[in-house]
């Protein structure tokens, strides 16, 4: 096995039902659940104008070189419809690992639910404004080589957090979660529930009926010392 330089064409099969309910999740509502600590870096940000407010779906993950997308070419053959394709970059940011005619091609010919890349895109102008899910950490007119190597569909780091292949992504206007597909379920419950709970205070703040005391009980906590005087 060529480790480096190889392309796993299966990956742990998700639940539809479940990935559809997470379609109605905010993020954040998800990161709260998980402790804040699965969210991808916030240089990875939605730079498309989808009308759907939040993608769902199961990774095909990318390892690829600097600046290389020949591995991104190999996923996006492979992905279908309830696919986000999740790219590791070592961090460069030197060139754009993609444009206007493979996103188009991700979008309209594979139907993939969205695109998460640890690097720069590039046809800025269209793909601001295309009604698909895209992430990215901005823009170059640099384009890639395409001579690899690299993996697809094995464990990679995005923005700070790990990622396996079939893990759930979720993403809106805030950003994206990585939830690992063992614990897809649970945190589902869990997230539905805070849903609620995170509506109730929204409400609360709005009809001053939010308990605030916990503010100065923390404060009080952390040993703060509060002064009755100006500072000189």
């Amino acid at each position: 096995m060529t480790i480096g330089n190889r392309v796993f064409l299966k990956r742990p099969a998700g639940n539809i039902a479940l990935l559809k309910e997470y379609e109605h999740l905010p993020a954040a509502n998800i990161a709260d659940t998980m402790n804040r600590i699965a969210v991808l870096g916030n240089g990875i940000k939605r730079i498309s104008s989808p009308q759907k407010p939040i993608m769902a779906g199961f990774a095909i993950t990318v390892k690829a070189r600097a600046g290389d997308n020949l591995m991104l070419h190999a996923a996006l053959d492979m992905a279908g419809e309830n696919d986000v394709i999740v790219v590791s970059n070592e961090g460069d940011r030197s060139r754009a690992l993609m444009g206007e005619i493979m996103v188009a091609y991700a979008h309209h010919m594979k139907k993939i639910a969205g695109i998460v890349l640890d690097g720069p895109i590039r046809d800025i102008d269209a793909l601001s404004v295309l009604d698909f899910p895209l992430y990215a950490t901005g823009s170059n007119p640099a384009g890639p080589f395409k001579m690899g190597p690299g993996e697809v569909n094995t464990p990679i780091a995005v923005g700070g957090v790990a990622v396996c292949p079939g893990d759930l992504i979720v993403g809106d206007a805030d950003g994206v979660i990585v939830i690992p597909l063992s614990d897809a379920e649970t945190v589902l419950d869990k997230a539905k529930e805070y849903a609620k709970f995170d509506a109730s205070k929204v409400d609360a703040a709005k009809n001053g009926t939010a308990n605030r005391q916990w503010v100065k009980k923390s404060l009080d906590a952390t040993g703060v010392e509060f002064i009755d005087d100006t500072y000189r």
